[in-house]
C-alpha cells in the first residue's frame, strides 16, 4: 500500500469498522476500472469526432484536449448532454458502442457483500451522468449492493466543489466523524476531509492500463482488501 506522510493527522491508516455506520462510494475509478471512460474520451470520441468533421486524428484530438481542460472538475465535464451539444455527436449511442469494456475492478463484489452483511449502510455517490450511471449498473449490476445511489447532478455541484458535502447531508444525511469515503479522485478527497469526513480513502490504480496515483494527504488503497478485517 502507498501510504501518506506518517505526521499527516487526516490520515487513518487502517479504519476502526465499528466506529464506521455510513460507507461513501465514487463509482468510475474506484468500483469500476476507469480505463473504459479514459479509452472512451481519449481514444473513442476523438476518432468519432474527426470522422464527424471531417478533421484528421491528431486535429480533433487537440481540439478536444483543450475544451476538457476547459470544463474539467464542473458538472458539463461529467454530462453527457453538454458534450452531445458541444461535439455535435451522440454521446450516450457511443458510449452502449464500447460498453463491453466496461469492468468492475478486483475485489469489488467482495468488498460490497462485506458491508452489506456487516450493516454498514452503502451509498453510491457520483459524478457520473445519470445515462452513463444506468448504463454502468446495468452491465455490472452493482446497483444490488447500494441502499441508496445518488448522482452529483440531483445536488447540482460535482463533489470536487466547495459545498457538495454539505449539501449532499440534504439528500443523505450522515455522520461526518463515521462515515468512510473511498474515491479516486484526490480534489474530492481534499474537498470531503476539508468538510470533516473522516474516514478518507484513495485508489492506487484507478485505471487498470494506467499509471499509480501517490499521495501524501490520504491512504490510497490497490485492494479493498487492505481496509478489510
Amino acid at each position: 500500500m502507498t501510504m501518506g506522510a506518517d505526521n499527516n493527522k487526516n490520515i487513518d491508516k487502517f479504519p476502526k469498522w465499528d466506529d464506521i455506520t455510513t460507507v461513501l462510494l465514487d463509482m468510475d475509478g474506484t468500483l469500476l476500472d476507469l480505463h473504459f471512460d479514459n479509452y472512451f474520451w481519449l481514444q473513442h470520441v476523438p476518432l468519432r469526432y474527426a470522422e464527424k468533421h471531417d478533421l484528421s486524428h491528431v486535429e480533433a484530438h487537440k481540439h478536444l484536449m483543450n475544451r476538457y481542460t476547459e470544463v474539467r472538475g464542473s458538472l458539463d465535464w461529467y454530462c453527457i448532454d453538454f458534450w452531445t451539444r458541444e461535439l455535435s455527436l451522440d454521446i450516450e449511442q457511443l458510449k452502449h458502442d464500447v460498453a463491453d469494456k466496461i469492468s468492475i475492478r478486483p475485489d469489488t463484489v467482495e468488498f460490497l457483500s462485506w458491508l452489506n452483511k456487516n450493516s454498514k449502510r452503502v451509498v453510491l455517490v457520483t459524478n457520473a451522468h445519470p445515462a452513463s450511471l444506468n448504463l454502468k449498473m446495468d452491465k455490472t449490476n452493482l446497483h444490488v449492493h447500494f441502499d441508496k445511489i445518488i448522482n452529483a447532478h440531483e445536488i447540482g455541484l460535482a463533489k470536487e466543489n466547495e459545498g457538495f458535502w454539505e449539501k449532499l447531508q440534504g439528500v443523505e444525511p450522515y455522520d461526518k466523524q463515521h462515515t468512510m469515503l473511498i474515491d479516486d479522485n484526490l480534489e474530492v478527497l481534499a474537498c470531503a476531509s476539508s468538510y470533516g469526513i473522516r474516514y478518507c480513502y484513495g485508489i492506487q490504480q484507478p485505471d487498470s492500463q494506467g499509471h499509480h496515483v501517490m499521495s501524501d494527504d490520504f491512504v490510497v488503497l490497490g485492494s479493498f482488501k487492505e481496509i478489510l478485517p
